[in-house]
């Protein structure tokens, strides 16, 4: 698992740097085509990390929810002597 976590990893900063060497070619090039490959390629760069982001937080807040599952013995137990 901790091997896979790498390798996702740093295939994500790779394509970070490939989005970065993207908007900095399509800045160079002078042509009609590349304004809206120039301002599709500054809106990846912000918008996917921003992405990746609230997806790790969503899958960890999953996860602690799941550890908190209310079908534990002693969430039962409680629940029992309520009624």
């Amino acid at each position: 698992m901790n091997k896979l976590k790498r390798i996702l990893a740093l295939s994500g900063a790779l394509l970070l740097a490939c989005m970065y060497l993207a908007t900095l070619v399509f800045a160079l090039i002078d042509s009609p085509a590349a304004t809206g490959f120039f301002r599709a390629s500054i809106a990846a760069t912000i918008l996917i990390p921003v992405l990746l982001y609230a997806y790790i937080l969503v899958a960890r807040l999953l996860k602690n929810r799941s550890e908190n599952d209310p079908g534990d013995a002693e969430s039962n137990k409680d629940q029992s002597d309520i009624k």
